[in-house]
Parts: C-alpha cells; structure tokens; sequence
C-alpha cells in the first residue's frame, strides 16, 4: 500500500514501513514494532522532530539498576590512610590513626548503623544523592568560579556555517530534536558497552526491548554492557535553580514550550514548540533568531542578570524584592525556558584564554548563571555550554553536549541559501522588560562591584602538548589519565617542592541515582616516580618505565574503585552529615587538622574527552588552589590551568607542566 503525506511517500513492504521523501531519497525504515533500523542524513517532515528512536526506551534500564554499596568502615579507613600518607608527614599520621580507632569503636558505628539503615529505607536511591544535592543547595557562595564550569564545541567542520545566525539556529532544532527524544522516551540509553562488538548491537537492543524492565540491567549485564543512571537527564531541560534563603531549591516546568534568548543584557522569549508539541518549522526559529540579533537597544544600565553571580542569601532576597516591584512573570518566563540562548556580541577568534574567560565568567550582563545550563554564541560562531552544577554531572551534559554537536554539523537544518520565512517575528518574540527602583539599582551595582573583586585576581593559562597525546601514551600500554595526572604532581613538585591534597572527578552513575566519587591521583608510587623524575643520578631508563608502568596500575585501580563506589570520600562525607542531622557533636575525625588538609584541595581536576569537545574549565576550589581542566583532542593533550594572584602562578605552572610531560615523553621515546 502506497499513501502520501507532506511530501513523503509510504510504502508497507514485509512489515516494515519505507518512508521516501519526493525527490525519492530513503528517509528512514521502521520496523513492525516501530523501532528506527536506519536513519539516512536527509532529515524531512516528521522525523525532524525526533534526534532518535530507540529500540530500547531512554529509561528501560532504570528500575533495575544496582544500587550504590555503602562501603565497610574499616575499608573506608584502609583508603583513607592509604591516601594520606603521600604528603602528610608520619608525627600527623600517628595522631589520625589514633583518632581512626576511637571513632570507630564509637560514634562511627552508630554512624555507620544510621547510614546503613536509612540506606535500606530508602531503596529508591542512592545513600549519597540527598545529602550531596544539599551540599550545593546549602553552599551560600555565588554560582560564578564557584560551582559553574564551562564546556566549549568545536568549530563546524564546514566553515560557511559558522555564523551566529546559522550555528545558533542548527544548535537550537538538534537541542529541541534531543529534548523530544527524551520526553518521548526514545533517546537511547546511555549504556558503557565494555565489549561494543557484542552488545553495541541490533540484536543487543532488540533482546533489551524483550526484557522486562525490572531484569533489563541483569540482561545487559550478560553482554557485558552497563547502562547508567538517566535520571538526572530529567533536570536536564526546563529547569533551574531558584536562590532560597538558607536553601536553595530546583525546579522543573515541564509544561512551558519556549526558550529564553539573552542578547545585550536583554531577555527575549518565544515559542519554539506548538500546541502540540512538535517543533516550529526552522525557518521560522531562523527568522526569530534573526529579529533579536537586529535589535539594535544598547545594554541595560542595571542589568538584572549580575543578580545570579552573587552570594545566594543576597540573590535571595533581591529576587523577592524583584517579585515585588511586579517582577514575577519575567522572572518565571526564565525559570521556565527550555533552555537559556546566550547570543554574545564579542569576536573571539582562535584566542584561547580570552575564550575561556568569555565562556567561564562574562559578559555578565549576557547570562543566567541559575539555569540547568546556557548554551553561548559568540559573534564569530564560537559555542559553549555554562552549567549549574546541582542538579547533575558529566554524563547528561556530555551526551547532549555531544549529540547535539553532531546533529547540528551534520543536518544542517538551515544555510546559507535559507529563505526566510514569511512572519512576523515581532508579534511572535517577546521581550521582558524589567521594573527596578533605585533601591534594586544600588543591590545590582554592589553585585557588579562583587563580581569584580573576585574575577579580577583569575589568571586563566592553556597548556597544549602535541608530542605526548592519547594514543601515543595506549601504545606503551599505560593509561593517559595516569599519564596527565602524574604530570600535575610532577609540576607541582618543579616549583613548591612538595607534594598537596590532590581531587579528580570520577562519576557513580553506573549505580541509581549515583553522582561522583573522588579519585585520590596523588600515590606512593606517583610520589616516588616524581621524586625519581628530579634526582640528577635517576636510576636507568627501563627502570623508570616501571615506575610509570606502576602509577597506571595503582590509578587504575583507584579509578576503578571510586567508579564502583568503593571511595572513601563520599562515605565519610554522607557519615558527617549524618552526625550533624542528629545534633551530636562534630565528632573528633572531623575536628583533626589533617582531615582539614586532606580535603582542602589544592590540585582539583577533572577530564574530558569526546568527539565534539574542544576545551572547558573551571575555577580553583580554594583560594590557593589549581583548577586544572584537561583532554585528550586530536593528537594533542590540552589544559586549561586555573589560578588566583597573587595565592599560585598558573603561567608558571603550566610551564612547569609542559617541561614535565617533555621528561615522560622523553622517558618512554627511548629504546
């Protein structure tokens, strides 16, 4: 049977549905049950709406997902020593293990008790989830070099695409195209597949689809594939955080259907989504688009958006007052968006730090630091993402991050030939007008004054090694990320002489509702590697290759770990905040000057790696510290290098840094 529809013609064919566009290029093939078994790079009528349609449905694997261990206490300990002696010294030492006994024997066992029975209670989760979203609700400090990192996209690989109007548009249908996939739950899972030629696979999905949901991890688990926790992906989109006192909280709007637009300090708002949810035609996006960058207004001199960049009680309070003066449905307009747009005015070319401190910290009068995330457009097309930090991690960010790189550089939905649509953007785009009085005005010029302070002292330096890079590092059988890691330490060590506490981000979300665990990267056996790396009468060649051979095994192992939720670092966390929900006093673990050091970290890093991503940072975590956000890109290891004056010197760093990776290229060169 043969019928047509907008163009496209349907042939049912042994069971399936072939779907052909008019100029008679093959769309795509569905299955009986409905599942995709093709996608062609011709995307027409319908299947505009959707990114995906998995065989498998987004959150199939999600009731049946192991949960996050607690840990043994005397485990817990075990690592926690472990890590420790690397920089503290052996007086201090004694005195922790001292205090270790004790707390065992008392109130870490009724701790442990508590924590283990509230975890039995409450099997819908995770032990770690409440306690760790209260950490960032609870934190008082602004958002901005605090909590948000920034993540940047590669350029377009077709150069004609690279303006403001056509990346934005591209990136905003892929975006829409994802969130669809997602509410509709056809965005396939995210899935690790440990052996890809087994289960990354047709037959793989189609056996998951059978399995029932309550069995699907177990079934996966038989291919060796792990699926991971999805259900931050539900934050991910029409959400924000809203600055409470004392506590903030998040909010989902699932029902609003349009997207905020920042541009010149101004907020624009319009529908990208009909009455029946199906996504705008794009050259109607493209025309909206369009109208807001010819808006010639200057920016506002009392930008209502430095708000989000100061402490939350004063955010908090400010807001109300904003209520008050007849604020609200602005405010909600925002709070409710998709997603926030960020179309900056600034050309940043191929420089790399002034690129960083855009997408990290400024234009301040062009972002919304309180939305899940903001995607950013600059004059010149370059594009990132600036994200909250409460409500997820890596893994939902990553995935869009990346899906929507690729479909919006390979579908191109509009061009340079695109012919505007024929509407009028200006009945349909709706600009917020903001009512302040002089009193609002004073709170957002002290806000600016604020955010000045604690910029001003930032030093952001970039670090780009093209001789030691990711495959070339796999080919000597030794992990890069022990490789980059043992290089932090290795410059550290250049310039102060000693080695610090030392933080790498590794994610939980193979568990329900799992978040991060800490890897401690900084080990006896990297600490005897770096000091062997300094004597002038270093033992041989091949011997020193052990000792690197041996900094990737203990770091894999720490890695591996920490993934399974067998870190310490959450535990005693979630023990903590347990004595302090119960009122006891601050037990003496907690009170000893090395738990303080031990968590005062100095070297806070985190990695990135995928197909879309060209660079991303954050600010240090304390004030004497390096935030070190690193990646392995084409044929090259990147860094951006974090640092407050006058308390470190990035630029020296790095420096330092660059010579360190040259030793340990210079180490695993020779035959």
């Amino acid at each position: 049977m043969t019928t047509m529809f907008n163009g496209v013609k349907s042939i049912r064919f042994a069971k399936r549905k072939i779907l052909l566009h008019k100029n008679g290029k093959l769309i795509i093939i569905l299955g009986s049950d409905g599942g995709t078994h093709r996608f062609c790079s011709s995307i027409r009528g319908k299947e505009k709406q959707f990114l995906q349609r998995s065989v498998v449905p987004t959150n199939h694997f999600q009731d049946s997902l192991p949960r996050l261990p607690v840990p043994e206490l005397d485990k817990t300990f075990e690592r926690y020593i472990t890590a420790l002696k690397p920089f503290i010294t052996a007086d201090k030492l004694d005195k922790t293990q001292q205090i270790i006994e004790k707390f065992k024997c008392e109130e870490g066992k009724e701790l442990q008790q508590e924590l283990r029975t509230s975890n039995a209670r409450n099997k819908h989760t995770s032990y770690i989830t409440g306690p760790w979203f209260d950490m960032y609700l609870k934190s008082r400090v602004p958002l901005v070099l605090n909590f948000n990192p920034f993540l940047a996209f590669k350029d377009d690989p077709q150069p004609k695409y690279n303006t403001q109007l056509l990346r934005s548009t591209n990136m905003i249908i892929s975006s829409l195209r994802f969130f669809k996939s997602l509410k509709a739950n056809i965005l396939e899972p995210e899935v690790f597949h440990l052996n890809p030629e087994k289960s990354d696979t047709t037959f793989f999905r189609k056996t998951m689809r059978l399995m029932p949901r309550q069995f699907a991890w177990y079934g996966a688990y038989l291919f060796k594939a792990f699926p991971l926790d999805m259900s931050q992906f539900d934050n991910l989109f029409n959400s924000t955080r809203i600055p409470r006192i004392g506590k903030d909280e998040l909010q989902v709007f699932p029902e609003a259907r349009h997207i905020v637009i920042l541009r010149n300090g101004h907020f624009y708002v319009f529908d990208v989504l009909d009455e029946d949810g199906n996504i705008i035609p794009s050259s109607h996006i493209y025309d909206h688009i369009n109208y807001i960058l010819s808006d010639t207004q200057t920016p506002p001199s009392h930008p209502i958006s430095v708000l989000t960049t100061e402490n939350r009680d004063s955010w908090a309070k400010a807001r109300m007052q904003l209520e008050k003066l007849g604020n609200a449905e602005q405010l909600r307009l925002i709070d409710s968006a998709i997603f926030a747009l960020a179309l900056d005015d600034e050309t940043l070319g191929n420089n790399l730090v002034k690129s960083a401190h855009h997408m990290l910290h400024g234009p301040i009068h062009n972002r919304w630091f309180d939305k899940s995330f903001t995607l950013i457009i600059t004059k010149d097309a370059k594009a990132a993402l600036n994200f909250e930090h409460a409500w997820g991690d890596g893994v939902a960010v990553l995935r869009y991050f990346n899906e929507v790189f690729t479909d919006s550089t390979k579908n191109h939905f509009v061009g340079p030939k695109t012919v505007p649509a024929n509407v009028d953007a200006s009945h349909r785009v709706k600009k917020l007008d903001f009512i302040l009085d002089d009193a609002m005005k004073s709170t957002i010029r002290e806000a600016q004054e604020h955010l000045k302070q604690s910029t001003e002292s930032l030093r952001l330096d970039v670090l780009q090694h093209y001789n030691l890079h990711r495959e070339w590092i796999k080919g000597f059988k030794l992990s890069p990320d022990s490789v980059a890691q043992l290089g932090f330490q290795m410059a550290f060590y250049k310039i102060y002489g000693k080695f610090v506490a030392t933080y790498e981000s590794c994610s939980t979300s193979a568990f329900k509702h799992g978040r991060t665990e800490t890897v401690r990267p900084l080990t006896l056996a990297t600490k005897q590697c770096v000091e062997e790396f300094h004597k002038s009468n270093r033992i041989s060649n091949s011997e020193m290759k052990n000792l690197l051979k041996e900094c990737t095994k203990v770091h894999n192992q720490l890695t591996k770990e920490a993934a399974m939720g067998q870190g310490f670092d959450r535990h005693l966390f979630a023990l903590k905040c347990i004595a302090e929900e119960k009122g006891m006093k601050v037990p003496t673990l907690y009170q000893d000057p090395v738990y303080s050091e031990a968590n005062h970290f100095v070297l806070s890093t985190s990695t990135l790696f995928g197909p879309a991503f060209s660079g991303g940072g954050f600010a240090p975590v304390v004030q004497d510290g390096l935030g070190i956000g690193y990646g392995f890109l084409d044929n090259s290891t990147g860094c951006l290098v974090s640092s407050y004056a006058p308390h470190r010197d990035g630029a020296a760093f790095v420096e330092a840094l660059h010579s360190s990776y040259d030793d340990i290229y210079n180490v695993l060169s020779k035959v």
